[in-house]
């Protein structure tokens, strides 16, 4: 009979963590960072005592993290480590989590909008069905022209008034009054959406991006608020959705969560006419000027 002996998560992480400190250490040189070369070096890289040093840290500290010993580390002492290091967003990322600290990046319109343009090339060739790239948060990472159409109703800018100046579904919807809202059925969706939306806060829980996120649609939303505090979890999936156009009337779209290889927690969700009444609706959309 075979013994399965179950390994705590921290102690498979902390040799991990110290095996990767080690490596980013030694392809920093003294040059990269700004100090003599000094003398002969029997490894390449800085020493600990450098990392150390550059980063703010006492050397017994920065050692045993190293050594992967079982000691906490800040997220501010993360940071420090990080840019002395010189690691990259995914590097950094690897860090937080191998030294379980929760990975909180800042959250700007510069730092989201960033999409490649294969990723647009995609959404752009879904027309005539309106397409867009979501964040774990629905912030609104790209579009194509139908999906503005169908939301940028006569140049409404409901998408951009959201507090962090991150075009933001969420915020619109709940910030609009009922009747403008393009969502008909508001007592489906919303609760959905909200419910969407917390399966995904439980994997960021704590980190301040997503808690003054939630904050500020608390505050501004007693409806958000209220369906927030029901605790319902549900994952993405595909079903039908009742639009409204000022011009157009009601259409019918089944939307379809398509997962977008190198941008974790990002999704295209585009949206395809549920019934010719609907398609018919989406060509006369296309037809507006």
């Amino acid at each position: 009979m075979t013994i399965v002996v179950s390994v705590p998560t921290q102690r498979r992480r902390r040799p991990e963590l110290a095996a990767f400190l080690r490596s980013r250490r030694a392809r920093v040189t003294p040059e990269d960072v700004g100090m003599p070369p000094g003398l002969r070096r029997r490894t390449p890289g800085l020493r600990r005592e450098e990392v150390a040093q550059l980063s703010g840290v006492g050397v017994t500290w920065y050692t045993w993290l190293e050594q992967g010993r079982p000691i906490n580390a800040s997220a501010q002492v993360l940071d420090a480590v990080a840019r002395t290091l010189r690691l990259d967003r995914p590097e950094r990322e690897h860090l937080y989590h191998l030294a379980e600290v929760p990975y909180a990046p800042e959250r700007s319109a510069a730092d989201v909008a960033v999409v490649s343009p294969e990723i647009q090339g995609i959404l752009d060739a879904l027309h005539p069905h309106p397409a867009v790239l979501y964040n774990a948060r629905y912030d609104v990472l790209a579009t194509n022209s139908m999906y503005e159409r169908l939301f940028f109703q006569e140049g409404r800018n409901d998408l951009d008034t959201g507090p962090f100046g991150i075009r933001n579904v969420l915020w619109a919807l709940f910030s609009v009054p009922g009747p403008t809202c393009p969502v008909v059925d508001r007592k489906r969706e919303l609760p959905l959406m909200v419910a969407q939306l917390r399966g995904a806060y439980g994997r960021h829980v704590g980190e301040p991006a997503w808690e003054e996120y939630v904050r500020a649609l608390a505050e501004a939303s007693p409806e958000f608020a209220r369906l927030w505090r029901s605790g319902d979890v549900v994952p993405p999936g595909t079903r039908v959705k009742v639009f409204r156009h000022e011009r157009v009337g009601e259409v019918r779209l089944t939307s379809v969560s398509l997962s977008v290889n190198g941008m974790p927690e990002c999704r295209i969700v585009a949206y395809t006419p549920n019934d010719e009444e609907s398609r018919h609706g989406l060509h006369a959309l296309e037809e507006l000027t």
